[in-house]
């Protein structure tokens, strides 16, 4: 992957933070994605500089249409095209409230800022991708995503996800012989801290909550993108990967007695 231009859309922190640390290690060039948080996004990109890639921030809110595409423009100007889109960012309403309790202001912002973004994100960095006969696109969705099933108290979220579902399996059809995969991650419940953590890290943790009995880390899932990236991962696309040890986060492992 060395040369390759990869933008990490929310990788100021976080697990987007972790993905981007990890693909400059594979020598990808980087350009960094943030909304609010400039401060975090010009350290992490002096880190990453220093390992001897290329590396920008670029803020731009990716629920709007003409950031993205100053986004796109910037990057390709900048680094070249984009050959690697991970689409990390997304809105996420911790409080649980029913459906009804949601305001229509922040139903159309949960739906513009996990699929229809992304959609257009998309559909942006086709057609360089195309050109050059190789591109890989992640998007990530929830633990069990591909199943559709009911989650209470996360209903836009969940619509908005389960629909980026189709569309990861439709547009991987669509692109397979441009030589372009497209793969969904599903982390399990990461939260705070954990998402920049290591997994040696992790493993000294526990979490009773999680069948494999440690929390997830920030490089669980940064490795699996690592690897869907790679040049010979070519035959891996469509999929709707889980990362969560085991946990369900609609219905919740029950520790045996």
């Amino acid at each position: 992957m060395v040369g390759k231009v990869a933008l990490i859309t929310g990788s100021a922190k976080g697990l987007g933070k972790k993905t981007a640390l990890m693909l400059a290690e594979q020598g990808c060039h980087i350009a960094l994605n943030y909304v609010h948080s400039e401060a975090e996004a010009e350290a992490l990109r002096t880190e990453i500089a220093a390992t001897g890639v290329r590396c920008i921030a670029v803020r731009a809110d990716v629920s709007r249409r003409d950031e993205i595409e100053a986004l796109v423009e910037e990057i390709r100007g900048s680094l070249g095209p984009v050959d690697i889109l991970v689409n990390n960012a997304g809105p996420f309403i911790r409080e649980r409230k029913l459906f009804a309790d949601y305001s229509q202001q922040e139903i159309l912002a949960m739906i513009d800022g996990n699929l229809v973004g992304t959609m257009l994100l998309d559909h942006l960095v086709l057609p360089d991708m195309r050109r050059k006969g190789w591109g890989r696109i992640i998007h990530f969705g929830f633990g069990h995503a591909a199943e559709s099933r009911a989650w209470p108290h996360r209903a836009v979220y969940a619509a908005a996800k389960t629909g980026l579902v189709s569309f990861t399996k439709t547009l991987a059809v669509e692109e397979a012989s441009f030589g372009i995969t497209v793969n969904m991650v599903c982390p399990g419940d990461i939260r705070g801290r954990n998402k920049e953590i290591s997994i040696r890290e992790a493993r000294g943790l526990s979490d009773g909550e999680t069948p494999l009995g440690r929390p997830g880390s920030g490089e669980d899932i940064a490795r699996v993108i690592s690897f869907l990236c790679h040049h010979d991962s070519d035959f891996i696309t469509g999929n709707i990967m889980d990362i969560s040890g085991g946990l369900d986060p609609i219905r919740p492992w029950v520790k045996p007695s």
